[in-house]
């Protein structure tokens, strides 16, 4: 009964639900009418077009930890309107699905390695690189990888960025890795992890500390993506915006919604007792 009742309420109010396919459409629809381009973080790492220069623009970026399908649907909305992104796999299996790798590569958006080499290897440095190298051969078999990003892995003790102290991955043709080489002094940073839009308060790696404050200050906190759209619209923005989501949390579908909503509360729960410093 109790469930029933649980999935009438959420039927009612579905228009109200955040997470889902259809108000992450909404916020493309709303950055594109307010005249926001869309670049891959390759893009960005390259040499902007001088018409971009002066313009506001969004680096789009995904990082498929887990249920790999999702991202597909998300690459798929992004096509329809005309936007690239760019996609960071992981090598679990839950992320690592080469039909999927193969679809969203045919949209035409970029494809990263989404590293945690040093939580795999356990802090050996020298078996970290090796498998980095490995896997980075790997999923240039679907994509000419240019770009990393770090997997947070917030339960390990291993930080995946502290391989690069021994090692540099610009020796094996990347160009870039967002926690390095984006200037975060200019571009302002979101991302959705712990199902929010203000979860660097519950992130343990996902996050830009030395501008938070500077960014809190200037009233650009989001908790929901309805208030996101109307910051957008409101143009309350800044025209420099590194936008993050994992798609494991974006769903049309209500049971696999509510079971996302009840998993992530409980982790953003855990993280804040034994995790969050």
């Amino acid at each position: 009964m109790f469930w029933a009742l649980l999935i009438t309420f959420l039927l009612m109010q579905r228009k109200k639900m955040d997470f889902t396919l259809r108000i992450y459409r909404k916020l493309l629809c709303a950055l594109q009418q307010k005249g926001y381009h869309f670049l891959t973080f390759e893009q960005y790492c390259g040499s902007l077009p001088e018409e971009l220069k002066e313009e506001p623009f969004v680096i789009l970026r995904h990082d498929v930890d887990l249920k790999a399908k999702n991202s597909l649907r998300t690459a798929q909305i992004e096509h329809e309107l005309g936007i690239k992104a760019s996609y960071y796999f992981r090598v679990v299996p839950q992320s690592n699905q080469p039909e999927i790798i193969r679809a969203i590569t045919a949209l035409g958006h970029e494809i990263g390695y989404h590293y945690e080499d040093m939580a795999i290897a356990q802090g050996d440095v020298e078996r970290a690189f090796a498998h980095f190298k490995k896997q980075l051969a790997y999923f240039r078999q679907f994509y000419p990888v240019r770009t990393i990003c770090m997997h947070g892995a917030p339960t390990s003790k291993w930080d995946g960025r502290e391989l690069w102290k021994h090692y540099d991955y610009r020796q094996e043709g990347i160009v870039g890795e967002p926690y390095f080489d984006v200037d975060f002094s200019q571009v302002f940073y979101l991302t959705d992890t712990g199902r929010c839009w203000d979860g660097y308060k519950v992130s343990v790696r996902d996050k830009i500390p030395q501008y938070q404050d500077q960014w809190t200050a200037q009233g650009w906190v989001y908790s929901t993506t309805q208030q996101l759209i109307h910051a957008v619209q409101k143009k309350q923005l800044p025209t420099r915006i590194m936008i993050t989501t994992h798609p494991q949390r974006w769903t049309d579908n209500l049971l696999a919604w509510l079971k996302e909503l009840v998993m992530q509360s409980v982790k953003n729960a855990i993280k804040r007792i034994f995790y969050v410093k």
